[in-house]
């Protein structure tokens, strides 16, 4: 196709959508690979069937119609990764409950918010992670709960919830035990969940996902058996998965990366879901892949470079791999070489999307050359509709930047109890807008330029960060980068940048400058530099270049104009903390 063509796809497949539900794909997997291996979650020495899981799952469903709870009632779950997680997924599903995925990392004010802003009339929760204690932090929400019956919560702050449910074998007063809701199943509510198998559909909402809410109040994404069921399948398809593979999967389940592309991958193919650890820790990944055998993995970038510079990598036998996803972040062509040839991964595959899309609307092929697979983020996925828009919403022809727009069966059916921010994401078209710059090349690969709200406008020139990170990718002692704008009384905007460095390097700030005098035009050669060890980072893997910003604004001090903080950024309390959550959420 030439360049002169409108920068539009739309993929196709030999093979038709699903239509069915969560539930019944379930049923139908356990069915067909009963005694296949279906869970391995190794930190809970817990290796089951889809036989196995299948009965657990349906007595735990059984056990939550007989709290009460009904179709279309949301049911929380804050928790990290474990089996109880996953039998929460399936069993809600077919008991046509609709799950709300809450980041393991919240705390009180996010949790308040959350669990009001979908209305949860239950809540699965962990005991503790990593020395913060959920109980506690719910029981400062609802206090009353301390001096209730379990399942008769009246709450002044959180009047939804009726239900909290811990995973744990003693739980605290007023908390029921996860493992006693199985124990609840009834012959009626068991015959009410074989009924429900046929009347929910899959057009049905099932899913609650809150964007990682890097900037303001994180929005509740509401996703349908349809959406999450078919993308799972199809980004394993293109992988090539079968009932053989088994996928490591270290990315956080509350996510999509993890319960659809995972899961759901996994489910819709009879391969083996494997977690290595209640969140992610390299060394255990390593242990994990090498001991189950591991045909695939999944992984932001930060983590597969965790991964490749363990001291102890060289002692793993990683040759099991064959495929997998990179997703969340640009990925350098040093980084990709290796995960190519030290990692066995010689069919990864980068996929693009947003959780307001199920999440993924691009992927690269296994047999992509390394370049198509570091330069872009492949090609549309079956089904699904693409196009760049210039800033009038004109299609722009394929070569040319502008935003990058998706349609189709992936797309939410919006934004729980948000009709303003739904129209505002969502066109009269049904185009999902994702704010997200793009260009499109002649065979329909599309590479990610940057973020339309992320351009900082510098003196009058517009100059996009990704560019410069790109360029400064090639430096040989840098192993990550980061650049961002500050604001700044001369020119509105100045460049800042954070650098981690490779182990043993040892690079000034006159270095990177030298590097860049020549190559690049003066104005995008930063004037902040900083070596760091680690960037703040939400729970996915995204980086956080807001909470960068503000600790350079409080860094720097007078020597900047500080603008008026844009409505629903986050205080004080989070930039003081920002170093600290990047080490505590990765």
């Amino acid at each position: 196709m030439s360049e002169d063509e409108p920068s539009y796809a739309c993929g196709t497949s030999d093979v038709a959508l699903g239509y069915r539900t969560v539930g019944q794909a379930f049923d139908d997997t356990v069915a067909r690979w009963a005694a296949r291996p279906g869970l391995v979650v190794r930190h809970q020495s817990i290796r089951w069937t889809y036989r196995e899981l299948g009965k657990r799952v349906d007595r735990v469903a059984a056990g939550l119609l007989a709290l009460g709870l009904a179709p279309g009632d949301r049911v929380g779950i804050w928790s990290p990764n474990n089996a109880e997680w996953v039998i929460t997924q399936f069993a809600t599903a077919k008991a046509g409950l609709i799950l709300v995925n809450i980041n393991p990392a919240y705390r009180v004010a996010e949790l308040e918010y959350a669990l009001n802003a979908a209305g949860c009339r239950a809540l699965v929760l962990a005991d503790a992670f990593k020395g913060a204690s959920y109980v506690e932090m719910l029981r400062e929400l609802a206090p009353e709960i301390s001096r209730c019956a379990p399942r008769s919560l009246e709450s002044a702050r959180l009047p939804a919830l009726k239900t909290a449910i811990v995973i744990a074998d003693d739980p605290a007063s007023g908390f029921l035990s996860f493992s006693r809701i199985a124990s609840l199943a009834t012959p009626e509510s068991s015959a009410r969940l074989h009924e429900l198998r046929d009347s929910l559909q899959p057009d049905d909402p099932i899913n609650i996902q809150f964007t990682s809410g890097t900037t303001g109040f994180p929005k509740g994404a509401t996703l349908s058996h349809h959406n999450i069921l078919n993308n799972g399948f199809f980004v394993a398809r293109r992988m090539r998965f079968s009932e053989a593979d088994r996928l490591c999967i270290p990315v956080p389940l509350y996510h999509c990366f993890g319960m659809v592309m995972g899961v759901l991958g996994c489910l819709t193919h009879g391969a083996c879901m494997v977690f290595p650890a209640d969140s992610f820790d390299p060394l255990s990944v390593l242990e994990c892949v090498a001991a189950e055998q591991c045909t695939a993995l999944y992984g932001v970038p930060t983590m597969f470079i965790a991964e490749l510079e363990h001291p102890d990598f060289a002692q793993f036998d990683l040759s099991c791999l064959r495929t997998g996803v990179m997703a969340g972040a640009p990925c350098s062509v040093a980084v990709m070489k290796r995960v190519i040839e030290d990692m066995h991964m010689r069919e990864v595959t980068i996929c693009y999307g947003m959780t307001e899309t199920s999440p993924v609307s691009l992927q690269s092929l296994p047999d992509d050359s390394l370049e198509k697979r570091v330069s872009t983020v492949g090609a549309v996925h079956p089904y699904v509709e693409i196009k760049i828009v210039d800033a009038a919403g004109r299609s722009v022809s394929r070569g040319t930047q502008g935003e990058l727009l998706t349609r189709g069966y992936s797309v939410m059916q919006g934004y729980w109890g948000d009709e303003d921010r739904t129209r505002e994401a969502i066109d009269v078209a049904g185009w999902m807008h994702t704010g997200d710059l793009a260009v499109m090349d002649g065979n329909g690969y599309v590479a990610i330029t940057g973020r339309v709200k992320d351009i900082v406008i510098r003196g009058g020139e517009n100059i996009y960060p990704r560019e410069i990170e790109e360029f400064l990718y090639r430096h040989p002692a840098i192993l990550d980068v980061q650049v961002f704008g500050v604001p700044d009384a001369k020119y509105g905007e100045e460049l800042a940048t954070w650098i981690i460095l490779k182990d043993g390097e040892k690079v000034g700030e006159e270095d990177i400058r030298t590097f860049c005098a020549g190559q690049i035009a003066h104005f995008k050669i930063p004037r902040y530099i900083r070596f760091v060890s680690e960037f703040p980072m939400t729970v996915t893997g995204k980086v956080r270049k807001f909470v960068m910003r503000e600790i350079m604004r409080n860094e720097l001090g007078p020597t900047i104009e500080t603008p008026a903080r844009p409505r629903g950024e986050r205080g004080s309390k989070e930039r003081e903390n920002g170093y600290k959550e990047a080490s505590d959420q990765r």
